[in-house]
């Protein structure tokens, strides 16, 4: 079995690759692939900091109309953004994020609450990758380096 291009990119959410966006501990553009796309990190303690810090910054952008409050506040709303239905089924990943928090995909949350942070960033990890590769202790300190 291969391991999945995001650990092995230690990227888990698979951020594509901007060079404007100089993520503390970013390498530049994967290798080894046919077609480079992700960004590559130097430990997957920096993925999952850009991965939250990237989940807390949509808040402050629009949200789907009719769809929690202003801005981007639910599951459905922050899935969408992340993961676009053209590339994915957006319906189904939102889903298996809110069922993981235990809300429902339009009910609004507060990414900026540790445990709803790290909740939508181990359901992003497990789908993005097939699963969570991560012990507690290298989500956690992702989490507090986005909190930081």
């Amino acid at each position: 079995m291969t391991t999945p291009r995001g650990v092995r990119n230690k990227n888990p959410g698979n951020i594509d690759y901007n060079p404007r966006n100089a993520w503390q501990g970013q390498l530049g553009l994967e290798e080894g692939v046919a077609k480079p796309r992700f960004a590559r990190f130097d430990h997957p303690e920096n993925g999952i900091r850009a991965l939250g810090k990237l989940l807390i910054n949509y808040r402050g952008k629009d949200g789907m109309p009719g769809v929690g409050g202003k801005g981007i506040d639910t599951v459905l709303e922050t899935i969408n953004r992340w993961a676009p239905s053209n590339e994915n089924d957006t319906q189904a990943y939102a889903a298996a994020v809110a069922k993981r928090l235990g809300v429902q995909a339009t009910d609004p949350i507060d990414i900026k609450e540790p445990a709803t942070l790290r909740g939508m960033v181990l359901g992003i990890i497990i789908h993005e990758n097939g699963g969570n590769p991560y012990p507690s202790m290298i989500i956690d300190e992702g989490i507090r380096r986005a909190l930081s």
